[in-house]
């Protein structure tokens, strides 16, 4: 967690922010490259019930997003409940305030239970590097049967990026659902929607088709090039050899040639070091989590699919979200008390 900012609300409708979930990270995600947008597509804060019993992470849409599109896409994601998925919770449109003071046009809000989590950027930083091939592996699996999910709605999730992604000590959430299609045309540098990755938008994307499910593997791979490497655009040779054909088939300029989620869960858990053999699945190989079939991610997710280092980052937030205390609203100045009247003096008398 981040302490807040200037000019950050202090409260958003019920919830008192305690910080920031993200913080600006360079264009190279763990080396700290040349400034990009490598943010989630929303304001993401960590924040508290009045009453102090609820804990939640809380998204505002960022400057440029439509915020009737924003919240339309919030309510969507409220009947997503696919494995690996942030549950999105409530849905609230208010003025946040800053000081105690309205901040603003009211403004669409959703909220998504608190655990400790960083985005994938964030883990980056903490690990120091590219993640382990077998922590790849095992995020890669997870969010494939999380698209898997989304998919089986026949939507696609068109929010799939390194922020988007946040790490728990259990597996991945994935979160930003509907974020292109809410997002505004592709920023000044042709990127892509504000608020995502260079290299996360498929190019039918930025040339103005829907999103479809082949968009979102092209995301997933750019997330699995950024956690293997650093980066969501590498050169071919920098992604490891275990995990190279797979995920530059999922970065295919054509969506004809993109793996589908199906292989992707057949191939992803693969063997990796730290892992030993793939998994063992009962039931039809075809079968997946979605369709009754056993998780394969959930065989991956065991303790120790996180490198220490991002484990300490985890309980380290946890700490400092636990010891938070929400800032106090400034009191109302009280008006200057009007002057004390002089009493009049007495008219003088003279001896009787």
């Amino acid at each position: 967690m981040e302490p807040s900012g200037p000019g950050d609300p202090g409260r958003i409708g019920p919830y008192a922010v305690l910080g920031r979930l993200d913080a600006w990270v360079g264009g190279d995600l763990t080396a700290g490259g040349p400034p990009a947008a490598v943010r989630a597509a929303g304001h993401r804060f960590v924040a508290r019930s009045r009453d102090g019993d609820r804990t939640v992470i809380l998204t505002t849409p960022p400057a440029g997003t439509d915020p009737d599109r924003f919240r339309a896409e919030a309510e969507a994601a409220r009947r997503l409940f696919g494995p690996w998925t942030a549950v999105v919770d409530e849905v609230g449109t208010t003025a946040a305030t800053s000081e105690g003071t309205p901040g603003g046009d009211p403004a669409p809000w959703y909220t998504t239970p608190y655990v400790p989590s960083l985005p994938l950027p964030a883990a980056l930083a903490a690990h120091g590097g590219p993640l382990p091939e077998r922590t790849v592996r095992a995020l890669g699996t997870a969010l494939a049967e999380a698209l898997a999910a989304v998919h089986t709605t026949g939507a696609a999730h068109a929010g799939v990026s390194p922020a988007s992604v946040l790490l728990t000590s259990d597996g991945p959430r994935l979160t930003g659902y509907g974020a292109v299609r809410a997002a505004t045309p592709p920023g000044p540098d042709g990127t892509g929607p504000v608020g995502l990755a260079p290299g996360t938008v498929p190019p039918e994307q930025l040339a103005g088709a829907r999103p479809e499910p082949p968009g979102d593997v092209f995301a997933l791979g750019a997330v699995l090039a950024c956690a293997a490497t650093g980066h969501t655009v590498p050169e071919r040779d920098e992604l490891p050899e275990g995990l190279r054909a797979l995920v530059s088939a999922c970065l295919a300029r054509d969506p004809a040639h993109r793996p589908s989620v199906r292989r992707l869960l057949d191939e992803l858990p693969g063997t990796a070091p730290g892992f030993g053999p793939p998994p063992v699945m009962d039931g039809p190989p075809e079968a997946t989590v979605v369709d009754g079939g056993p998780s394969r991610a959930g065989t991956l997710l065991a303790p120790g699919w996180l490198p220490a280092r991002v484990v300490a980052a985890l309980v380290g937030q946890s700490a400092a979200v636990l010891a938070a205390e929400p800032a106090e609203p400034a009191e109302p100045a009280s008006p200057p008390a009007p002057p004390h009247p002089h009493p009049s003096p007495s008219p003088h008398r003279g001896p009787s």
